[in-house]
C-alpha cells in the first residue's frame, strides 16, 4: 500500500509540473553529456599517449667526424658507442642509421611529398645517428641525459616536448569540456532545487494533512526526492544515447583521418558503455542529495 501510494505521488508530481520536469530532464541531460564527454576525452587522451610514447624514439646524431671516419659503423669507437646505449638501463632497441640512409629517408620518406624540399637535400649532408627505442618511459630523461655526455656525439633530438605539445591541446579540450559540464551542474542544481520546492508546495495541502495523521517526514518527502532522481535517470539515459550518436556523428567522422594514421587512439564503444554507468550514478546521486538539502532546508512542513 504504501508503495503503490509514494509511486502514484511521484508519477503524479511529474505530471503536474511536466514543463520543469522536462526542463530538469534536459538540463541533466546536457550536464551529464558534457560530463562524459569529458572522461571520453580523457580515455582517449590516455590511449593516444600511451601510442605516442610507445613510438617515441629518441635520435643520437653522431659528429662530423665519426660520421665521416666509420660510415658503417664498424670501428671500435662507434660500436662501442652503440653498446653502451643499448646496455643502459630502459632501452629497448638501438638502430644505426648511416649517412647514405639519411639521405635515403629523407628524400624518399619525409619529403616524399615535397619534391622542391627533396631536391635541396644532398647526400652526405645529413649525419649519421643512432635511433634509440626506450621501454621504460620513466628512463627517457635518465638515457638522454647520459647519452649527451658520450664522445662521438653531436647533439640528442627530444621528440618529448612535441608529444607534450599535442597533449597539452588535448588536455585544454578535456578542461574545456568539464568547465562547460560544471556550469550546467549548477544549473541543474538550482533547477532541481525549485522543481521540489514547486512540487512540495503544490502538495502542501496533503503533506499537512498525512502529518497529522502521523506520516513521518521521510514518508512525506520520498515521492518528491524520488521525483528528482527519476528525472535525473531519465536525463543519464538521454546523455548515454547522446554520447552514442556523438561518436558515429562526431568523433568517428571528424577524427577519421587521424584514427587511420594512429595519432589518437580510436574512441570505441566499450568506452562509451564504460563512461554509462558513472552518468547513471552520478545523475542518481547528485539529484538525490540536492533534493534531500532542498527539503531538509528548504521544505520544512
Amino acid at each position: 500500500m504504501r508503495a503503490s501510494f509514494i509511486t502514484n505521488e511521484v508519477a503524479t508530481g511529474l505530471r503536474r509540473n511536466v514543463s520543469m520536469t522536462i526542463a530538469m530532464i534536459l538540463t541533466t541531460a546536457i550536464s551529464l553529456a558534457l560530463f562524459g564527454g569529458g572522461l571520453l576525452v580523457v580515455r582517449m587522451v590516455d590511449k593516444s599517449q600511451d601510442i605516442f610514447l610507445q613510438r617515441v624514439e629518441v635520435q643520437v646524431f653522431l659528429d662530423d667526424k665519426l660520421s665521416a671516419s666509420d660510415p658503417d659503423c664498424l670501428q671500435s669507437e662507434c660500436t662501442s658507442l652503440r653498446d653502451s646505449i643499448k646496455a643502459m638501463s630502459g632501452v629497448d632497441r638501438v638502430d644505426y642509421i648511416s649517412k647514405a640512409d639519411a639521405y635515403h629517408d629523407a628524400v624518399t620518406k619525409t619529403f616524399a611529398n615535397q619534391p622542391e624540399l627533396a631536391s635541396l637535400v644532398r647526400q652526405g649532408a645529413l649525419p649519421a645517428s643512432f635511433k634509440v627505442r626506450i621501454g621504460d618511459q620513466s628512463r627517457f630523461s635518465a638515457v638522454i641525459d647520459s647519452i649527451k655526455g658520450k664522445p662521438g656525439v653531436a647533439s640528442v633530438l627530444d621528440q618529448r616536448d612535441l608529444v607534450n605539445r599535442v597533449f597539452s591541446v588535448l588536455g585544454g579540450a578535456r578542461d574545456a569540456a568539464f568547465a562547460v559540464a560544471l556550469i550546467q551542474a549548477v544549473a541543474a542544481i538550482l533547477l532541481i532545487a525549485n522543481t521540489v520546492q514547486v512540487a512540495a508546495y503544490t502538495r502542501r495541502t496533503e503533506v499537512t494533512i498525512m502529518r497529522l495523521v502521523g506520516a513521518t517526514r521521510w514518508y512525506t518527502q520520498l515521492p518528491f526526492l524520488l521525483e528528482a532522481v527519476v528525472a535525473a535517470l531519465v536525463g543519464a539515459v538521454l546523455a548515454i544515447v547522446g554520447l552514442i550518436a556523438a561518436k558515429g556523428l562526431f568523433f568517428d567522422r571528424a577524427l577519421k583521418e587521424l584514427y587511420g594514421v594512429n595519432i589518437l587512439a580510436k574512441i570505441t564503444s566499450a568506452d562509451v558503455l564504460l563512461v554509462a554507468p558513472w552518468l547513471i550514478v552520478v545523475g542518481a546521486v547528485f539529484a538525490a542529495v540536492t533534493g534531500y538539502v532542498t527539503l531538509r532546508y528548504y521544505v520544512r512542513e
